[in-house]
């Protein structure tokens, strides 16, 4: 289902936007950076309406995209070395900023390495690293936590929180509720295109796993009881 009658507000900090599979999550993050039409209402980012001042918006977000943007045959530096002119940003700097960013998502190793030879960790590593490099004032993330391994997910966490603090809006969607709990200051769950609960208007001190199988997504219950059955 496409997206339907979502409304929301986000002023600073980050917000983690929950819902089950199919609930338009990355739809959503396309419409807000510019990668998808929408047919009705509107989406500003910074006071600049998404939908007639697209290219004034994508110069100050930062993107990692669902299917993360990367090329096969250019290695994960290359991948830095580009984005920096799109930018404007001058050489020296872009380099150094570069640098240290493959520096603390431990990619440095990996500079040299082609795209079609990373890992899935690598990957999305390298395009978180391209989505900071401008030093964005919103970030958008899909499913950022999804696939690496645990050192790598608190490296990003701690970033995420420090641009945060520093004053970049983070917007990211994730199903992993327990890194959702510790980094969020606002929380917004989706359900058929609907925002269903919203951490700020709706105070609520249950855990977070709790209202979201209430509100969002109900587990299964069936019992299976040939499994774990003694074998004859």
């Amino acid at each position: 289902m496409a997206v339907d009658n979502v409304s929301l507000e986000i002023d600073s900090g980050v917000c983690a936007l929950l819902g089950p599979n199919g609930a338009g999550k990355s739809t959503l993050l396309k419409m807000l950076t510019g990668l998808l039409p929408f047919d009705s209402g509107e989406a500003r980012i910074c006071g600049l309406d998404v939908a007639t001042q697209s290219l004034e918006v994508r110069r100050i977000i930062g993107v990692m995209p669902e299917d993360l943007g990367l090329f096969d045959s250019l290695t994960v530096q290359e991948h830095l070395d580009l984005s920096g002119p799109i930018y404007g940003i001058e050489k020296k700097e872009a380099s150094d900023r570069a640098a240290a960013l493959l520096r603390i998502l431990r990619l440095d190793y990996a500079r040299d390495i082609f795209i079609d030879q990373c890992s899935h960790g690598m990957k999305k590593k390298t395009a978180l690293a391209m989505a900071l490099l401008h030093n964005p004032r919103v970030l958008f993330l899909d499913e950022p936590f999804e696939g690496i391994d645990p050192v790598s997910a608190r490296t990003i966490h701690d970033l995420l929180a420090a641009v945060a603090r520093r004053g970049t809006v983070v917007f990211f969607t994730s199903h992993i509720l327990s890194i959702v709990d510790r980094l969020a200051t606002e929380t917004m769950m989706i359900r058929s295109g609907r925002i269903v609960w919203n951490s700020k208007a709706q105070a609520d001190a249950r855990p977070l796993e709790e209202i979201y199988f209430e509100l969002a997504e109900t587990p299964p219950s069936e019992d299976l009881p040939w499994l774990g059955s003694s074998q004859s």
